[in-house]
C-alpha cells in the first residue's frame, strides 16, 4: 500500500471526528474534516504497512515462549499468559483503531496508548469487583514484596524554618515535583491553568492531612519547595517547550531529499518531535458552557493527581514503587491526546462528540475514584475538619455567585437599552 492510500485510510478512520481548524459561523452546517492532518510523508518507509511482519515477530515471541520457558511454575506461567494477552490486544488495536490527534512519532504508537488504556481500564474494572484485601493480595501478584502495611511518612512534625530541616525536606519527590509539572504543562499548555491548578493541589493537601500522613506538611514545604520552587521549576520548563514548538518553523524536506547523513540522522530524530503544536486558549469567562469545561477540565486533573495517592494507601503501594510510576507515566501518555481531544470539544462548536482518548480516560479516572470510595470504607475514621467543609463550601458558592453573575446577570444588564432623552423627558 502506497503512503497516499495510506493517508486515505487514515481519512476514511477518522470521517466525523473534529477538526483542530478555525471555524466560521456560517461553516457549521458543513461536515467536520479529518482531526489532524495527513500522514507525513518525509520518511516513506516509516509509514509502510508492517502488520505481517509484526504477525511473524509476535508469533516468534510466543513459540519461544511455548518452547523454552519452565512449564512447571504456575505463577511465571500465569504472567506469561497475560503479558502474551495483552501484546496480542495491542498488536490488534493498532490494526484496527482509529487514528488519535497526533501523527508523530507514528499514528501507530497513539493506537497503542489507546490500547494500553482500555487494558488498564479493563483491570481497573475487574479491581474494582474484588474486596478490599483481595485487592491487596492482587498487588503481590506483580511483587511478592507487596501486600504488607507500609508506613507513611508524615513531612510535619517539626516546622521551625531551619536549614536542617529544609535539607530534611528536600529528597527525590523534589524531582517528581518537578518532572510532574514539566509534564503537566505539556497537557495544560496555558500558563494561568497551570498555576491554578498548583494551589489548588496545595489546598486539597491542607484539607486531606487528616487521611493521608504525607500531605501533612509544613507551611513553608507547601508553598516555598512545593509550589514556589519545584512547580515554578517544571512549569517555567514546560511553557518553554510548547513556546519552542509553538513557534518552531516547520520545513521538512524527505529523507532521501537530504544530502548529508547528519542531515538525515536529524531529519529522522525529528520524527520525535510534533508535527505541528496547537496552543490552548481556555477563556473560561467567554460563555457559560467554556466555564464549566474549565471546571470539570481543572476537576479531571486534581482526580488524576489524588487517585494516585489514594490508591497507593489503600493498596499498600510505596511512593516509589514501579507499579505507581509506571501509573503516572501511562497517565501522561494518556493525557497528551486527551487534553488535545478535549479541547477541541470544549472549543470548537462543530465538534459534537468527544474522542475516543478522552472518552476513555475519563472513563479511567471515574473507576479509579470508585475503587477508592469502596475500598477507603472503614479506613479513614477521623472526621473531616469544620474549617476544610467551611472554605470549600465558600468556593463553591463564589463560583455559583460567578457564574450568576458573569453570564445571567451582567448579559441582562448589557442588553437592556438606555432611556432616551425624550423618554426621560416624557416621564
Amino acid at each position: 500500500m502506497s503512503v497516499r492510500a495510506e493517508a486515505m485510510a487514515s481519512a476514511h478512520r477518522h470521517a466525523g471526528d473534529c477538526a483542530p481548524t478555525p471555524y466560521h459561523a456560517e461553516d457549521l452546517h458543513q461536515p467536520s474534516p479529518m482531526f489532524h492532518e495527513s500522514h507525513d510523508p518525509t520518511l516513506e518507509f516509516f509509514y509502510h504497512p508492517r502488520t505481517l511482519s509484526v504477525l511473524v515477530v509476535l508469533l516468534a515471541g510466543f513459540l519461544y515462549v511455548a518452547l523454552f520457558v519452565d512449564p512447571s511454575d504456575d505463577i511465571l506461567n500465569t504472567r506469561w499468559g497475560l503479558v502474551a494477552l495483552c501484546s496480542v490486544f495491542v498488536v490488534v488495536s493498532v490494526v484496527l483503531f482509529r487514528d488519535g490527534p497526533f501523527i508523530r512519532p507514528h499514528p501507530a504508537f497513539w493506537r497503542a496508548v489507546l490500547a494500553l488504556n482500555v487494558l488498564y481500564e479493563m483491570f481497573l474494572v475487574f479491581l474494582l469487583f474484588q474486596s478490599k484485601q483481595s485487592g491487596r493480595h492482587l498487588m503481590a501478584f506483580f511483587d511478592p514484596a507487596l501486600g504488607v502495611v507500609l508506613p507513611e511518612r508524615s513531612y510535619g512534625e517539626d516546622c521551625a524554618l531551619t536549614w536542617a530541616n529544609i535539607r530534611d525536606g528536600i529528597d527525590v519527590f523534589v524531582l517528581a515535583h518537578s518532572l510532574g509539572w514539566f509534564c503537566k504543562a505539556l497537557i495544560i499548555r496555558n500558563h494561568t491553568m497551570c498555576w491554578i491548578l498548583s494551589i489548588a493541589f496545595e489546598l486539597l493537601e491542607y484539607s486531606l492531612a487528616h487521611q493521608l500522613p504525607n500531605f501533612n506538611e509544613c507551611w513553608w514545604d507547601h508553598w516555598f519547595l512545593d509550589v514556589l520552587l519545584c512547580n515554578w521549576l517544571g512549569i517555567y520548563v514546560g511553557m518553554k517547550w510548547c513556546e519552542h514548538f509553538k513557534m518552531k518553523t516547520y520545513t521538512w524536506h524527505g529523507i532521501r531529499d537530504i544530502p548529508s547523513l547528519r542531515g538525515k540522522l536529524s531529519r529522522a530524530g525529528a520524527q520525535f518531535t510534533p508535527h505541528s503544536w496547537t496552543v490552548y486558549q481556555w477563556a473560561p469567562t467567554r460563555r457559560f458552557k467554556s466555564f464549566a469545561g474549565v471546571l470539570l477540565f481543572v476537576v479531571l486533573i486534581l482526580l488524576a493527581e489524588l487517585n494516585v495517592f489514594y490508591l497507593k494507601a489503600l493498596l499498600w503501594i510505596s511512593p516509589e514503587h514501579p507499579l505507581v510510576i509506571t501509573r503516572l507515566s501511562l497517565l501522561f501518555l494518556f493525557a497528551l491526546p486527551s487534553a488535545r481531544e478535549y479541547y477541541e470539544y470544549y472549543s470548537n462548536p462543530r465538534c459534537k462528540r468527544m474522542g475516543a482518548h478522552c472518552w476513555l480516560l475519563i472513563a479511567t479516572l471515574l473507576t479509579e475514584l470508585l475503587i477508592v470510595v469502596k475500598f477507603a470504607h472503614g479506613e479513614f475514621s477521623e472526621p473531616t475538619p469544620r474549617l476544610v467543609i467551611v472554605f470549600w463550601s465558600a468556593v463553591v458558592a463564589l463560583l455559583g455567585a460567578f457564574s450568576l453573575w458573569q453570564f445571567v446577570i451582567m448579559p441582562r444588564l448589557q442588553s437592556t437599552p438606555p432611556l432616551s432623552p425624550r423618554s426621560k423627558k416624557q416621564e
